[in-house]
């Protein structure tokens, strides 16, 4: 099961260090006034820093390493 999670958290890393962010649309209500709504598409970011990326992969290193053989 460790070995599973340490994977895991490999591969999350990497994704991390790689893809600092993504971004996506959302429509959002503007006017609504009974039976007239308008709507606009508001682009979204979520960015997260390099070093997390970073932290994540070496926790997944050590608990890959760590785990018990069976």
């Amino acid at each position: 099961m460790n070995k599973t999670v340490g994977l895991v958290l490999i591969i999350v890393g990497i994704a991390m260090l790689v893809w600092t962010g993504f971004s996506y649309t959302k429509r959002e209500k503007v006017v609504d006034a009974g039976p007239i709504q308008i709507s606009a598409d508001k682009e979204k970011s979520v960015n997260w820093p390099p070093y997390a990326g970073g932290i994540i992969l070496v926790a997944g290193v050590i608990v890959f390493v760590t785990s018990k053989k069976r």
